[in-house]
């Protein structure tokens, strides 16, 4: 008997186990039915199944700044050609790396494709032969 009172001082009691136990279920229900009745639509993945953009976008960085404007088409599945004769050696090459990070975080890719110009393409994106092969083999038939 003064064990019982001892469980019924600190809550050990099995009247309060079982009522513990009723009232997690009925909120676990609820919870459960309330998830079930309520439309997710303000959850969109990472990863969406964007649409490929049907367009190119040009950029002629000037400034490393310029750089965010690049990633953000990117981000949007835009494809971008990024010319950099008019951006310092040293910066160029910062921008690059910067695409670089942002183009791998998507499994997109980038590539050079002339003096100082680049393709960055986000997933989804095929990138058929290469410009080099292509200018070999017009010097090759005009000979």
């Amino acid at each position: 008997m003064a064990f019982e009172k001892f469980e019924k001082f600190f809550g050990f009691g099995d009247e309060d186990i079982e009522q513990e136990t009723y009232d997690y279920e009925k909120e676990n229900d609820y919870h459960q039915n309330e998830t079930n009745n309520t439309k997710r639509d303000n959850v969109v993945p990472l990863n969406s199944d964007k649409k490929p953009s049907n367009k190119i976008f040009l950029f002629e960085p000037r400034v490393y700044s310029d750089a965010k404007n690049v990633a953000e088409q990117v981000l949007n599945n835009g494809a971008c050609i990024i010319n950099f004769s008019r951006m310092e050696d040293d910066q160029a090459k910062r921008v690059v790396d910067f695409l670089t990070g942002t183009v791998y975080s998507l499994n997109g890719k980038i590539e050079r494709v002339g003096d100082k110009i680049f393709l960055a393409t986000p997933p989804k994106f095929e990138i058929d032969g290469k410009i080099t092969k292509m200018m070999e083999q017009n010097k090759d038939d005009l000979d």
